[in-house]
C-alpha cells in the first residue's frame, strides 16, 4: 500500500512538472519628460537566464521579431520609429540564418510628441522567446504607460 501511495504521489509530481507553463520575460514601463512636449517611454525586457527574444529587425523566414503597436490618441503622436540597443547577432540552425537577439535584459525606447500637459500611452506588443531547446509560442502583451 505504502508503495502505490509513492508511486501515485509521484506520478502527481512529474505531470504537475512537466505541466508548467514558461514564462521566461516580464515586461516592465516608464516614460520620462524630457521638456513640456516630449517624452520618452522605456519598455523594458526582463529575460531569464538561458531564454533570449529577437531584435525588431529580424529578416523575413526567421523567428518573429520583437514589435510594438501604439493606440492613436489625441494626447500624444509618435516622434519616430521604437529604438533598441545593439543585438547580439548569431547564426541559428533552426532557422538556417543569422539572427539577432538580446539576453538577460533588454529596454526599448520610443520617443512621442506630448499635445497635452499629459497622455496615457496604450498599446500592444509582440514578442517571442526561445532557449537552446524550444521556442514558445509569440505572445501578446497589452501595455499602459501614463506621461505626466
Amino acid at each position: 500500500m505504502k508503495n502505490l501511495f509513492l508511486f501515485t504521489l509521484g506520478l502527481l509530481l512529474s505531470f504537475s512538472a512537466s505541466s508548467q507553463i514558461l514564462n521566461p520575460v516580464k515586461w516592465s514601463y516608464a516614460a520620462k519628460k524630457i521638456s513640456k512636449t516630449e517624452a520618452v517611454l522605456y519598455l523594458k525586457a526582463s529575460i531569464q537566464n538561458g531564454w533570449h527574444i529577437y531584435s525588431q529587425n529580424i529578416a523575413d523566414g526567421g523567428p518573429v521579431k520583437t514589435s510594438f503597436s501604439f493606440k492613436l490618441a489625441k494626447d500624444y503622436k509618435l516622434n519616430g520609429k521604437t529604438i533598441e540597443p545593439k543585438a547580439i547577432i548569431k547564426f541559428e540552425k533552426s532557422f538556417e540564418m543569422n539572427v539577432s537577439y538580446f539576453e538577460k535584459a533588454v529596454i526599448f525606447q520610443q520617443k512621442i510628441k506630448l499635445i497635452g500637459p499629459q497622455a496615457l500611452v496604450k498599446g500592444t506588443l509582440e514578442f517571442m522567446a526561445c532557449d537552446d531547446h524550444q521556442c514558445l509560442p509569440p505572445e501578446n502583451v497589452e501595455f499602459s504607460i501614463p506621461v505626466s
